[in-house]
């Protein structure tokens, strides 16, 4: 079996591990010589840092619901997984971290790099952190890893010394202590009771106005939840992790709830009295319907989640897929005018999406620039969103073809995720375009360092199309809208301005497309060019600083701590923009 090293990378085998993201370190030193051992079946994939590792792991995770792994040295190594695996933990996505450790000798002694990993790992890995300790554990403790991971949809950890690394592997003998194992697991099938789904389905058929709120759990039930919609004349709202699960063409498709969704979802939740969760555990709740305003049931393949973000009536533990369609021959089909209702909100928030993409910018409209997007987005495309202002252009003005996958960190929100999710995505399927949505401030902050990464791999793939728009505007805006509208505060430029960089000419440095648009002319352009390109493209859109984050039916209050804000900084045109935004929303509803 050779030494510790080369068992831990013969279980990675037989889980089916294709690839390991990380980054070298004398700690780990064993182990990639054994990936190098086994290179034919298991591709290292270096990336520029630990962090963007752990994400490119949890991506992969999400684009092709395995288990990611990832490896790092211990010390600063390991310390530096922490944002990606919280990000697995946060969006509830399967992923094993292998950590290196200092040799078994020295720890206690305050040596080099030596970090106390279990206490470092003990609540992003919660489920299971472990160190192996003699070579007889490896193949236990591994599959219990990935069995918990699996189990739990969650991070998990294994410590490894580099000298428990280098040992010898011994036959296992049959005796007191030594645990045989076996690289199994299964996904049991999970229903409610007749009696619960009968008490949710009388709850559903009495309500008159009925929402759906759908999550990242429905995914693979879009036909139906379309079918439960369709027969209790239902509007239905997604969460931003559920946005892909539904085709929002649609005419009763009200897009993304919260503060980053649409008015037409904002309004849905405000107006219904029945409300059916499907698979979300969205936090935004001041945007859930108000406690004792509509009756609840909620369906949720993880009981825990059952009523922990609204008040609800019928809990179903279950399948989402398998759920509904039991649901389905108990709900009663009558006609409800408030189907009626809920397409008129749907049609008022697209023309209230459509006059914010056609207002003046200095110089570009940053909602245009991803809306426009819609109409050139293959239909095998994979979408990767980063965290600021473009999470609120691409929840409330990107159209997804149906099936195209699109993920971010979500729950977590740490900036720097569309470049490492984006590069799992292309290195899971490098048959499929890529187009990664990020601002200035992420790509400064990580996402810079992954564009070498790409520049060093794209010739590997079959569809060398991965696009990645980075919109420019000096300024970290999400949050210095939020300082406005959170605090009545003034922009703090100190904190807020985003350094100059020319993103398309960078790209053309490594040996990429770089395309750079300041005019509205050059925008569709710019992403049929992108879309075409024969290597990876950046398009630099220098956008709007101005453009307003207003969240749905937003308050008196909140447009007027807004204003205060923009006051204080003499921001007179971005103060008429989102008088401008306030007035199409108003005259919409009127």
């Amino acid at each position: 079996m050779g030494n510790v090293a080369d068992g831990i990378v013969d279980r990675l085998r037989a889980w089916g591990t294709h690839r390991v993201f990380g980054y070298a370190g004398d700690g780990v030193d064993p182990l990639l010589a054994a990936l190098a051992r086994a290179e034919e079946d298991i591709e290292f994939v270096s990336a520029r840092h630990e962090e963007m590792a752990a994400f490119m792991a949890t991506g992969h995770a999400k684009y092709t619901g395995q288990v990611g792994v990832c490896l790092a040295t211990q010390g600063p190594g390991a310390i530096h997984l922490l944002a990606g695996l919280y990000d697995a933990k946060l969006d509830s996505k399967p992923v094993v971290a292998i950590v290196g450790q200092v040799v078994t000798t020295a720890q206690g002694s305050g040596y080099q790099q030596e970090v106390e990993l279990p206490t470092l790992f003990k609540d992003v890995c919660a489920q299971y952190v472990q160190t192996v300790n003699a070579p007889e554990q490896v193949e236990a403790v591994l599959d219990n890893a990935f069995r918990t991971a699996i189990a739990t949809s969650s991070p998990t950890c294994v410590i490894v010394a580099h000298d428990v690394q280098q040992a010898e592997v011994p036959e296992k003998e049959h005796t007191h202590g030594i645990v045989p194992s076996a690289p199994v697991t299964a996904a049991p099938r999970v229903m409610p009771s007749e009696e619960d789904l009968d008490r949710a389905a009388r709850l559903l058929n009495t309500g008159e106005r009925v929402a759906l709120l759908v999550g990242q759990g429905a995914a693979g039930a879009a036909s139906e939840v379309a079918k439960v919609a369709e027969r209790l004349g239902a509007g239905v709202a997604t969460s931003l992790l559920g946005k892909p699960v539904i085709d929002e063409s649609l005419p009763w498709a009200c897009g993304v709830m919260g503060h980053l969704g649409t008015t037409a979802a904002a309004n849905l939740m405000a107006g219904c009295d029945t409300l059916l969760i499907v698979g979300s555990n969205d936090p935004w709740t001041e945007f859930y319907p108000a406690p004792g305003q509509a009756r609840a049931v909620q369906i949720d393949i993880s009981a825990r989640n059952l009523g922990a973000k609204y008040p609800v009536e019928v809990a179903l533990a279950g399948d989402a897929t398998e759920t509904l369609r039991a649901l389905l021959p108990r709900l009663q089909g009558t006609e409800r005018p408030w189907r009626g209702e809920v397409e008129t909100m749907v049609d008022t928030w697209r023309r209230v999406a459509q006059a914010r993409c056609a207002e003046p910018a200095e110089p570009l409209n940053p909602q245009a620039v991803v809306a426009a997007l819609s109409d050139h987005l293959p239909a095998d495309a994979q979408v990767s969103v980063d965290v600021g202002s473009v999470v609120y252009w691409y929840a409330r003005f990107l159209r997804l073809p149906p099936e195209v996958p699109a993920h971010l960190s979500s729950t977590l929100a740490c900036m720097g995720s569309a470049m490492p999710y984006g590069l799992a995505a292309k290195l899971a399927h490098p048959d499929r375009p890529v187009v990664a949505l990020a601002g200035d401030g992420a790509m400064q902050m990580s996402g810079n360092a992954e564009l070498i990464t790409l520049a060093s791999r794209w010739r590997d793939w079959t569809d060398p199309r991965f696009v990645v728009l980075v919109l420019s505007n000096g300024d970290l805006a999400e949050v210095s809208w939020e300082q406005r509208e959170m605090e009545g505060d003034p922009r703090f430029p100190a904190s807020q301005d985003v350094p100059a960089f020319p993103w398309a000419d960078h790209a053309r440095l490594l040996g990429l497309e770089g395309i750079r648009i300041d005019r509205p002319e050059d925008i569709d352009k710019a992403w049929a060019t992108a879309l075409s390109a024969d290597r990876p493209t950046v398009i630099e859109a220098v956008v709007d600083p101005a453009t307003p984050l207003l969240p749905p039916r937003a308050t008196e209050s909140q447009v007027e701590q807004m204003l205060t804000g923009l006051a204080q900084e003499g921001a007179d045109r971005a103060a008429e923009q989102l008088r401008i935004q306030r007035e199409h929303e108003e005259a919409r509803h009127r």
